[in-house]
């Protein structure tokens, strides 16, 4: 690397950070440089050969520096670590450079994370109004939705920010300036990128905590976005980015109209106008943007997201430990999927780490981990995370080996992780699953119920701690509170 070159962080090829190698730069923003990574030791399903490592100069600079650095490093930390969906980047572990002869390395933080294979805008620059256009924003659409869901706003969308994989599919990424919810509002850093920023954002007052935001901030930028991937020109006029701001900053007072390329296709340009409202209220949001956007592309509606439990739980982790604990420690079977528990923290989690073994659907899009469960199904897999064989039902079975759906994996490995994907429309959407056939604990115990494996509530998906061996499963109206207690004092029965 020259001096001349703008990386944020320069790395000399070949400089070792934990087992991972720095190879060639990939990209550069204003807070990190990304690089290419190669594993140097063994290869497990979280240290995969080639990675990208992305550092963050957080251990050097003025205090004040510092601060503001670390800041951005733990945001992305916080969400990569939080939040794990099809959409959003994987992070496979965080490391912090210690090395004093290297000043302008030392204390760095540094993001291990998958490597992709380009960005959106190398599409946007080679390819503008690609043919893939409307897919691609599909699946960004997916990755908000996805983000929002989960309560946080990523606040800096935009195509340098959306990765392109080697399957095809699509990553969010940078999340240093990302913001979890609290109420109405999330507070980030006051930075934006300026043709991406909603116009709400550009006047707002900056509170001490950052600038509120909103999901439709994102909104904003995605119908931005949505316009220049399918027009390849942004939809306010202007040659500079200053000059394309004041031109929203007249459309948001009301002196100029809206008005976007002819070129727009008739289905897109009512989408791109339901986002680039004058207002934050007036905008489409959620799972009507992303029906919507998906109709648009031509593609198949992609799977619901589950029902997130109240902030209870994220309140009380050790509580939720403990009771956990307790039914593990008396029945061994009861596991993640019923008490809807992340085991690495106790914290509410809500979707699946995608995998690289991806296969493909009907409609050639990569299907892969709790995506593969169809609509209005219960599914269980032999594999943490979705993966893995998978056996589905759309109502109850009474003995998995002899009935109308056999599951032939299950007599010799147990259930890793479970997906109630059941229309939550129907009087009996919750699934419980038993040991034994006929809906019956093993050995048919009526009193040690805790021989039931357990029950998971409609729209849920999680990991099955334990070694659980469902042999029947059956429909019931509710995985209700009274159920757990009852279930907790048989154990003492």
């Amino acid at each position: 690397m020259t001096s001349e070159q703008p990386y944020a962080i320069p790395v000399p090829k070949g400089y070792r950070v934990g087992p991972w190698e720095v190879r060639e730069p990939l990209a550069s923003g204003a807070f990190a440089t990304v690089y290419a990574g190669r594993l140097t030791g063994a290869e497990g399903p979280d240290r995969p050969r080639e990675t990208a490592l992305k550092f963050l100069p957080t251990g050097t600079r003025t205090p004040r520096q510092l601060r503001h650095l670390r800041d951005l490093a733990e945001r992305e930390v916080d969400v990569l670590r939080r939040l794990r969906a099809p959409r959003l980047i994987r992070m496979y572990e965080t490391l912090t450079v210690d090395d004093p002869d290297h000043p302008e390395l030392d204390g760095a933080t540094v993001l291990v994370l998958e490597r992709a294979e380009s960005s959106l805008d190398d599409v946007i620059e080679h390819t503008p109004a690609s043919v893939s256009g409307p897919a691609l924003l599909s699946q960004i659409c997916e990755g908000l939705h996805q983000l929002h869901h989960a309560g946080w706003v990523h606040g800096d969308l935009k195509p340098a920010n959306v990765l392109l994989m080697k399957d095809g599919s699509v990553r969010l990424a940078d999340f240093n300036l990302a913001a979890e919810m609290e109420g109405t509002h999330a507070y980030a850093p006051a930075f934006a990128t300026p043709d991406y920023t909603a116009p709400e954002l550009l006047w707002s007052e900056i509170h001490e905590r950052g600038t509120q935001i909103r999901p439709t901030a994102d909104v904003w930028a995605f119908g931005v976005l949505a316009h220049l991937v399918l027009t390849g020109t942004f939809p306010f006029p202007g040659g500079t980015p200053e000059a394309r701001t004041d031109a929203v900053m007249r459309y948001a007072r009301g002196a100029e109209e809206l008005r976007l390329s002819p070129e727009l296709p008739d289905a897109w340009r009512e989408i791109v106008r339901d986002c680039l409202t004058r207002t934050h209220a007036d905008r489409i949001t959620g799972e009507a943007l992303l029906r919507r956007v998906e109709e648009a592309a031509g593609l198949a509606r992609s799977p619901r997201l589950p029902r997130l439990r109240p902030r209870f739980w994220r309140r009380h982790p050790l509580l939720v430990a403990s009771l956990a604990t307790v039914l593990l420690a008396a029945g061994g079977t009861m596991g993640a999927a019923y008490l809807y528990v992340n085991q690495d923290d106790g914290v509410p989690a809500y979707t699946a780490l995608p995998t690289e073994s991806a296969s493909k659907g009907p409609d050639g899009k990569p299907v892969y981990g709790y995506h593969r469960c169809p609509e209005d199904h219960a599914c269980f897999f032999s594999e943490y995370n979705g993966n893995g064989k998978m056996c589905t039902w759309q109502g109850d079975d009474a003995d998995w080996a002899a009935g109308s759906e056999s599951c032939t994996w299950a007599a010799t490995a147990p259930v890793r992780s479970i997906f109630n994907n059941i229309a939550d429309e129907r009087e009996k959407h919750d699934l419980v699953y038993w040991r034994g056939t006929d809906f019956e604990p093993a050995g048919a115990d009526r009193r040690r119920m805790a021989q039931r494996s357990g029950c998971s509530t409609v729209n849920s998906m999680g990991n099955v701690a334990g070694r659980a061996a469902p042999r029947s499963h059956q429909l019931v109206g509710s995985c209700s509170t009274k159920t757990v207690l009852w279930t907790i004092l048989s154990l003492f029965g």
